[in-house]
């Protein structure tokens, strides 16, 4: 959940290479940033609480070929100068930047005060300096020594290290995302590719129970386990430096949910024979699985709908962080979906671990090619959102949605069918997203911006819609808001409900449209401020947001104006929409 980044090679601006390339990765982490670069055989370190936004690349400029940076996202103590990375060793020799959480690091930071370490920091990584520190006084050499004290470590991780004894950045990964980028005389190793996009686009992926070695011109992989070497392929990665960027748009939030009116297209252009060999898993599998986490996981939940109405096929969603609990009922033949924006997802690899466990397959529904999750699944399909950067996701999401509506069509042999649906979805979100649309749902968040309380109700797949609406919400404004199923609200939450409290109601033209406008005039009968989100208007809404008729698509158009609300809400109550607190967009810890 942290980024971070490395450069070793034969330019002398190490340090600003490292925080332009940083500063690509915030959307990981950004309660504290720091560098590390070798300058003159000393390693020189300049870190601060805050993002690193503002901070001018420029003054790094000093002469230095090696230098490593982080972005922080607290996981081991409080977000303060001394606990933001690098750290550095006793001696001053070994400094590192880490992602991730060594879980047994109170009882390794005991054993190291006991040997005359002193700390600085809260951090579990602080000990991965000290420790190799330690282990130097008996390996024959630096690398042997990483290993050694990799090999003490549980829990998730992937981490850099420079050291004044050699122009070397060395790197190991368990669990935490690492990702080497090759130029010519010179090397990037970072947690995601932006950081080196606009340097080169060849890479080498590094595997779990990995580390690497290298000055720049020769790089070496190795296994942490055995010490023996392995080889790497070059791969050529296609990201456009400009999907980066935002553009002409003040927010990476609203620039992607803008994007929508081209990724439902992008999504939906899918090889046809792997839909086809997808659809037959799913046939063939005696049961199976969707897995995952946050606004994924809601994506989950709306793709239940979709294979039982389209296909006609009984599918179960579990939160990849409860997925392990349901070991029992997978066998060889079980099939597992999983679901991930970055690839990374912790939770999610360790459903995909358990579900390996057993001999069953896994599908993965990612955005980011390369990634863990994709180079571990069985079967692989892209979204092709493009990078997505705010932390929130929107584009993703409704990526997400269309290949799995895409895949429930070619389920139910219908496929040309499906693409169509999505297609004509795809133009119609072009339609709606429009200058006029975008004042309209700006004006409903200026009424409701000093709420604080927002509740959502659907039915059918308009029911993970408003859980993912909640999400939304919460995330970026920090409004307190909930989804409900609109059956459950005689069931508690309707107690909520008092004069002027906004209510949001997402309507399709579907066998769900009238028991879910029943439960709106149910919330209207207690006082609520009702927002119909709906192909058509009823006199039951005192504000109506227009959505196309969609038919099985209605999901995926229903939450694009809510996405749109969030954003809305976000900048009216003086909120960042990229970056909201507590918040990362990896989530590469448990």
């Amino acid at each position: 959940m942290c980024g971070i980044f490395g450069y070793v090679g034969n330019r002398k601006d190490a340090g600003r290479i490292v925080v332009r390339g940083i500063k690509s990765l915030e959307y990981r982490g950004y309660d504290s940033w720091g560098v590390a670069r070798m300058i003159d055989g000393d390693i020189f370190i300049e870190k601060n609480v805050g993002k690193i936004g503002g901070v001018n690349p420029e003054s790094f400029s000093e002469l230095s070929s090696i230098a490593i940076a982080h972005t922080r996202w607290a996981t081991h103590g409080g977000v303060t100068k001394e606990n933001a990375h690098p750290h550095i060793s006793c001696d001053k020799k070994i400094s590192v930047v880490h992602n991730g959480i060594i879980e047994n690091y109170q009882e390794l930071r005991e054993e190291l005060k006991n040997k005359g370490h002193t700390f600085t920091s809260e951090t579990d990584t602080e000990i991965i300096c000290h420790m190799i520190a330690e282990n130097l006084k008996t390996s024959k050499d630096l690398p042997e020594a990483v290993r050694i004290t990799c090999q003490r470590f549980e829990g998730r991780y992937g981490f850099l290290i420079i050291n004044t004894e050699t122009n070397e950045l060395i790197a190991a990964r368990t669990g935490s995302p690492l990702i080497v980028g090759r130029g010519e005389d010179e090397t990037f190793i970072a947690s995601d590719i932006p950081a080196f996009m606009e340097h080169t686009k060849t890479v080498n992926y590094i595997d779990d129970g990995e580390m690497v070695i290298t000055d720049g011109k020769e790089t070496r992989f190795y296994e942490i386990n055995s010490g023996k070497e392995i080889d790497k392929r070059n791969v050529e990665i296609t990201l456009d430096i400009e999907e980066a960027k935002k553009g002409e748009y003040e927010h990476f939030m609203l620039k992607e949910i803008m994007d929508q009116k081209d990724t439902i297209a992008r999504a939906v252009n899918q090889d046809e024979e792997q839909i086809q060999t997808i659809a037959n898993a799913i046939r063939d599998a005696q049961g199976t699985f969707l897995s995952a986490c946050g606004t994924a996981g809601k994506v989950c939940m709306a793709s239940e709908y979709f294979f039982s109405v389209v296909a006609e096929k009984h599918v179960n969603f579990t939160p990849a962080s409860e997925f392990p609990i349901y070991h029992h009922f997978l066998v060889p033949e079980s099939l597992l979906i999983v679901v991930s924006q970055s690839g990374e997802t912790a939770d999610v690899l360790e459903a995909m671990k358990v579900a390996k466990s057993k001999r069953a397959k896994v599908l993965a529904v990612v955005n980011s090619e390369g990634s863990t999750i994709d180079r571990e699944a069985d079967y692989t399909l892209l979204i092709n959102a493009g990078p997505e950067r705010a932390v929130a996701s929107t584009k993703a999401a409704t990526g997400q949605m269309a290949v799995m509506l895409l895949v429930a069509y070619a389920l139910a042999d219908k496929l040309n069918e499906g693409r169509a649906v999505l297609l004509e979805t795809a133009s119609m979100i072009n339609d709606m997203l429009n200058p006029r649309y975008m004042e309209h749902v700006s004006g409903i968040a200026e009424n409701i911006k000093e709420e604080e309380n927002v509740y959502i109700i659907g039915k059918s797949w308009n029911y993970p819609m408003a859980l993912e609406s909640a999400i939304k919400i919460q995330e970026v404004s920090y409004v307190h808001a909930e989804g409900f199923a609109g059956g459950e609200l005689k069931h508690g939450p309707i107690a909520l409900i008092q004069k002027g409290t906004p209510c949001i109601a997402l309507i399709g033209n579907d066998e769900t449209k009238m028991d879910t406008l029943s439960n709106t005039i149910e919330l209207k009968a207690r006082g609520a401020h009702i927002i119909g989100v709906a192909p058509e208007n009823n006199e039951v809404f005192d504000e109506w947001i227009k959505v196309p008729d969609a038919e099985t698509a209605q999901a995926i158009v229903n939450i694009i104006p809510i996405q749109v609300l969030a954003y809305y809400l976000a900048i009216k109550r003086g909120k960042d929409p990229d970056m909201p607190r507590n918040l990362a967009k990896s989530v590469t810890v448990k």
